[in-house]
Parts: structure tokens; C-alpha cells; sequence
């Protein structure tokens, strides 16, 4: 071995890593700048794009929301950015083609949850800026955190690399849909595509920009989701054949037989007497128990959470049959749900009207985890109902899917445990997101690619009153807008690596 040339060699490589690592730095503190430069620019487009909201539930929106989605991804250098139209509210699918060596996807949504502006005490499409003590300067409006302010504030991070004039490290493919808060019924429709199938297979994972951080600045790095189906159950006397074909006077009820008990009757039926564990004849079948892995995390997780943030963050009080917190997070990550959305039928105006109610209706979600998928659960549920003699109901599914898994060593994990640490953030591995997205169509057969969330930024309020997203910290330790930005800046690089 000619070890003078071996020498050589690794000098060489040194050199030549130790002037890439430069350049990268230099790119780096350029996009800063530009990030930071263009601050008021990416906070009006933040504001712009609240102003016009997209609210699936409502067909509002359509198909502006993903014209104007389109309209800025373009802007910031995506060479091609098409609407896929579904049997729904479309999609988008784009790409940014950088030259690089790794490709990686990013998963949008363009939708938002309806609102009731007499609950905001800022009206919730005007996206105003206030402030906010011991948080800082935040922006209220729908969709503020979920997901305009993340998804913005990536396009905030492309666009500093444009005006800047340096090539993204990654390329990018884009899968946006308008229809997530609604169970994204078509999204299968947005991914089957053969351009779609193609480019994802080029990608090393698919992400999501997401607001992460705690109060505090911590982080929760997600390692999945609950899969989730959105049900409407309704009894009416029209398809019983019992009960008044018309809302009648209440006086008839020692005569008539009412559909609105009757719904009652069957949602009693779907869970324990507590409400706390679904009945659901062979719901829990298949359920895997948690992992002494995941255990061991939640275990981890619970002496770096406290209480009384997730009592803040719920507005409970007490958790169920007066767990402690430990085993109400074991809980939490390992069971399934029957929840009632909301019930309606009759009269619900001011004061008394004495009618017996022809029609009644439930809106339900059913949170599932590993070992259930969104097709068996909505089988199951009306089984049990026709079993239990109520096959009259009507079981409406409005949307749902399955839910996912990423390994915590796949490179999407690993690159942001390695930036936020890099931020001096020790992050907190947890088993999956309580919540629900569509994951399940990017980490399952065929795709089979990790995904996950991440964004150093914070923000509160999704599907409430007074959402918001945090603009100018009052926190160091908690990123503001142009942090978020510049998160997915290093982000992006790391996933190079």
C-alpha cells in the first residue's frame, strides 16, 4: 500500500468536505438574510391566503383554493404545478427539479374547517396580527396553524432560496389536496396518478410542515398517526316506518314511537355505558397493544411533559376513570374511539317548542390504530347496528383512512432529530399523533415511504375559535415566522445528506 498516496487521498477528501461545508454555510446565511428581508412580503401572502378560505365541508372555495395554491408554488420556482381534478374538490401535484441527487415529497392541504365568526373576538378571514402576552405577536384567522401558517412559511423558505440565487440541495414533488378535513375521501385518486406514482417513487419520504413547537420550545417528533373515520348516523321516521312522517305535536308521543330516541338508543349501543370504550362488535379485534418500545417512549415522554400543559392544551380536568398521567397517556396512543361530533334533530332554538321530531342525525368520528384499517371499521359498525336491529339508520361515511407508521431510524426521522438538536432541542420521540392526516397512502404498499411532520414554529387554536400562529416570539427558545422558515431550510439541507 502506497501510503503517501493514501495520505494524499485523505487530504483531499478533508479539504474538499471542509469546502463544501463552507459553501453550504455561506448558502445558508444568504437565504437567512432573504428570509429575513422579505418578512413583511411572507406575512402578507400568510394573510392573503386566510382571506380566501377553502372549506370542503361547505364546497367553499372551489376551485380557487388550489388555482391560488398553484399560482404560489409557481412563484417560487416550481417548473410545474397542475390541478388534478378528483370526483371531489381537486388537487395539485407539482415539481421543483433542482438537479439534485435526493428527492423528496411534501404533503399539503389547501382546506380548512368551517368556522362561526360570533365565537372569534377577531374575525377569523381578516388574519390579524396581535399580541399576545408571554406568547408574542401572533395572527389569528382559519387556517392560521392548520396548515396555512407552516405551508407558508415553506414557501417563505423557497422563496429566500430563489432571491437569493442558490440551488435547493433537494428536489421537491408536491401531492396538495382540498378535502383533508373532511377524512380525504380522494386523495388515492390525487396519488394513483401514473405522473404522481412516478414521482413519488423517486423520493426518499414525504413530509409535512407543521408547527412543532411547545410554549416552552419544546418538540414532539411523531413517529405515525391515528387512522380515522367521519360517520353521520341518521334515524328518521320515513325510512323506519315508525314514528311521524312530519315534525308533530309532542302531546302524540304517549301514541307515536321517535326517531330521535331511537338514534340515542343505537348510539348507546357503539360504546360502554361510560362512553370511555367502544362496543362495536369486533372493533377491537385485531387492536395491537403498545410495544415495550413504545412504552419505554411514553414512559421517556411523560417525565419531559407536564400535566398541566396537556390539561391547558385539552381543558380537562380530570382524565378518565381518574387515570394518572402516566396511564392516561399510555391510553391516549394505544386505544381506539367512538366520539360523538355532535347530535341534532328537532328544535335546539331559544326557548321551548313542544314537537316530536321526525328526523335526528349524529356526526361521529372513529380515531383507529395499528391493527384496524378505515374500511374494516366502517363494515363493522354497520354490522353491529344491522345486528342490534337498527339497520334502518343510515350510516354516512364522509371520509376516513387508515392508520400509519414510520420507523423512528428511517432518514426523515433521523434528519429532523439531527436538526433540532442542532437547535439545542432534545426532542421527544412519541408513538403516533393522537390526530389523524393521510399518511396512510404514503407509508403503505405501493408507495411505502416514511412520512412524518416537521417545523420549528407554534401556534394553537386548529378547528377552534381564535387560531393562531405565532409571528414574532416573545421567546427565544420558541421560533417566530421567519424562524419556521428557516427550519425548513435546514431541514431541507439535512434530508441532502
Amino acid at each position: 500500500m502506497n501510503l503517501r498516496f493514501l495520505g494524499m487521498a485523505t487530504a483531499l477528501a478533508v479539504g474538499c468536505a471542509t469546502r463544501m461545508l463552507a459553501a453550504e454555510a455561506d448558502d445558508m446565511a444568504a437565504i437567512k438574510t432573504e428570509i429575513t428581508r422579505n418578512h413583511d412580503k411572507a406575512v402578507k401572502r400568510l394573510q392573503d391566503w386566510i382571506a380566501l378560505p377553502s372549506i370542503a365541508a361547505e364546497s367553499r372555495g372551489f376551485p380557487e383554493g388550489a388555482e391560488h395554491l398553484i399560482g404560489l408554488l409557481k412563484e417560487v420556482g416550481f417548473q410545474r404545478a397542475d390541478r388534478i381534478d378528483t370526483d371531489g374538490k381537486p388537487g395539485v401535484f407539482a415539481i421543483l427539479d433542482a438537479g439534485a441527487a435526493k428527492t423528496v415529497g411534501i404533503y399539503l392541504m389547501y382546506d380548512v374547517k368551517q368556522f362561526d365568526p360570533s365565537e372569534w373576538t377577531s374575525p377569523p378571514l381578516e388574519a390579524r396580527i396581535i399580541d399576545r402576552p408571554g406568547v408574542g405577536k401572533v395572527m389569528i384567522g382559519r387556517g392560521a396553524v392548520n396548515q396555512k401558517g407552516p405551508e407558508s412559511a415553506l414557501i417563505a423558505a423557497l422563496d429566500a432560496f430563489r432571491a437569493s440565487g442558490r440551488k435547493l440541495p433537494v428536489n421537491l414533488v408536491v401531492i396538495a389536496e382540498g378535502e383533508e378535513e373532511i377524512g380525504s375521501p380522494h386523495i388515492a385518486q390525487i396519488v394513483e396518478r401514473p405522473e404522481v406514482r412516478a414521482a413519488l417513487a423517486r423520493c426518499v419520504g414525504v413530509w409535512m410542515p407543521h408547527a412543532t413547537q411547545t410554549l416552552d420550545g419544546g418538540v414532539t417528533v411523531n413517529l405515525g398517526a391515528k387512522g380515522v373515520i367521519e360517520v353521520e348516523l341518521t334515524s328518521d321516521s320515513l325510512t323506519w316506518g315508525r314514528g311521524p312522517m312530519r315534525d308533530t305535536h309532542s302531546s302524540s308521543k304517549a301514541m307515536i314511537d321517535s326517531p330521535v330516541w331511537r338514534l340515542v338508543s343505537a348510539l348507546g349501543t357503539l360504546v360502554t355505558p361510560d362512553g370511555n370504550t367502544p362496543a362495536i362488535d369486533g372493533f377491537m379485534d385485531g387492536v395491537l397493544p403498545l410495544s415495550a418500545e413504545d412504552k419505554a417512549r411514553i414512559l421517556t415522554a411523560s417525565k419531559k411533559f407536564t400535566e398541566q400543559q396537556y390539561k391547558v392544551m385539552t381543558g380537562a380536568q380530570k382524565w378518565i376513570d381518574d387515570l394518572p398521567f402516566l396511564a392516561a397517556l399510555e391510553r391516549l396512543e394505544s386505544q381506539p374511539t367512538v366520539n360523538i361530533e355532535g347530535i341534532y334533530g328537532g328544535y335546539t332554538g331559544v326557548g321551548g317548542k313542544t314537537i316530536l321530531a321526525h328526523k335526528a342525525a349524529a356526526k361521529l368520528d372513529l380515531r383507529l390504530v395499528p391493527g384496524q384499517t378505515a374500511a374494516d371499521a366502517l363494515a363493522k359498525l354497520k354490522a353491529h347496528l344491522m345486528r342490534r336491529g337498527y339497520g334502518d339508520i343510515n350510516v354516512n361515511c364522509t371520509g376516513g383512512y387508515d392508520p400509519t407508521t414510520t420507523r423512528a431510524d428511517s432518514a426523515l426521522i433521523l434528519a429532523q432529530i439531527s436538526v433540532l438538536k442542532r437547535n439545542g432541542i432534545d426532542p421527544v420521540l412519541w408513538p403516533r399523533l393522537a390526530g389523524s392526516y393521510p399518511g396512510y397512502i404514503f407509508t403503505q404498499a405501493p408507495v411505502s415511504l416514511p412520512s412524518g411532520h416537521f417545523g420549528l414554529a407554534h401556534g394553537g387554536g386548529a378547528h377552534a375559535p381564535d387560531e393562531f400562529f405565532l409571528i414574532e416570539s416573545a421567546n427565544p427558545k420558541v421560533q417566530g415566522y421567519d424562524g419556521a422558515a428557516y427550519s425548513f431550510v435546514e431541514y431541507l439541507y439535512e434530508l441532502a445528506k
